[in-house]
């Protein structure tokens, strides 16, 4: 496996302050964020798509460090029936992707209203009362299959490989069952990109997850969830509080290890293994009470105990 982290981890420092960054830290690559929910503080989507210059020099940045660029990253929600730029940002992701050699775009699978005349995102948790069965009816038949119909041929076009999905809250494809039913409707190249964080506080297992998808595990996001124990016996996990009031929560993003410590990620990565994963495990810094690079090497520290990085040499001996 390989270790790096997502360039919003250190969104607060410069391009070129957060590739030395990555360097000191001895991580091996970056995952870059394009836009969707980020500002993208590091990568000028625009430039990039009319510019090849531009993008020569932001690769160079990045071996001239020993540095790869793990994926670009499109984050958001391609559905939202009021805002298409977010869809936009992810075709144009895809298309500077192939133009920069990259075979890996992160994003969501997107969430759209609840009917063709709604105008905000409708995400359904409950099978009752029973329009909620419609919702999904229209939601998937209508509106997310013809999408994604369409962006794996435009990934087809570009040379993109794989389209690693966030199992993400507030999205169509959330869990492992949502993510395998696209997966079958639309083609191998989606896959998902596994982030704990997310499962922890809708309550499923990210170690059984992880053995549930196999092959179809094409990316991994290091991130860590706190349950705070006695909010959520009075408020459950479904949690709708400001993000930054972290006591009034019943859950929080936080760094790795303060929400699960290093054996259960040693336990994360050896099922991966096991799952036959061997490919990155990229740090999202989310964690608002400590310093993000203070944190982020936290996060790098654990992860370089925990995570195999070379491959096994075990042999049957001849007896």
């Amino acid at each position: 496996m390989k270790l790096g982290f997502v360039s919003d981890s250190l969104g607060g420092l410069r391009f070129d302050e957060m590739l030395d960054q990555a360097a000191r830290l001895g991580v091996s690559g970056v995952e870059v964020n394009t836009g969707g929910w980020s500002t993208a503080p590091h990568f000028d989507l625009d430039a990039m798509k009319t510019n090849p210059a531009a993008r020569t020099d932001f690769k160079k940045a990045f071996s001239d460090r020993g540095l790869e660029v793990i994926s670009l990253n499109a984050n958001g929600n391609p559905l939202h029936p009021a805002d298409p730029r977010q869809g936009e940002c992810l075709r144009d992701t895809i298309r500077v992707a192939g133009e920069m050699g990259i075979k890996t775009v992160c994003t969501m699978s997107g969430l759209p209203a609840g009917s063709a005349t709604d105008t905000m995102p409708n995400w359904v948790v409950s099978s009752w009362p029973p329009e909620t069965r419609e919702i999904l009816r229209y939601q998937w038949d209508e509106v997310l299959l013809p999408f994604w119909t369409e962006i794996v041929a435009l990934a087809g076009e570009h040379g993109v490989e794989r389209i690693a999905l966030e199992l993400h809250g507030n999205q169509c494809v959330y869990n492992v069952p949502s993510l395998m039913k696209l997966r079958a409707a639309v083609g191998p190249v989606i896959g998902a990109n596994l982030d704990p964080s997310h499962l922890f506080w809708m309550g499923a297992d990210p170690l059984v997850a992880a053995e549930t998808l196999g092959e179809a595990i094409y990316h991994v996001h290091a991130k860590d969830t706190m349950l705070n124990a006695p909010v959520q016996a009075t408020t459950s996990l479904l949690e709708n509080g400001g993000l930054t009031n972290i006591p009034a929560r019943s859950w929080s993003y936080v760094t790795l290890g303060f929400g699960h410590g290093g054996e259960w990620w040693r336990q994360y990565c050896y099922r991966l293994r096991m799952a036959g994963y061997d490919g990155w495990l990229s740090i999202e810094h989310e964690d608002i009470l400590l310093n993000s690079l203070e944190g982020l090497e936290k996060s790098v520290a654990l992860l370089q105990d925990a995570m195999p990085s070379s491959p096994s040499d075990f042999k049957l001996q001849d007896i």
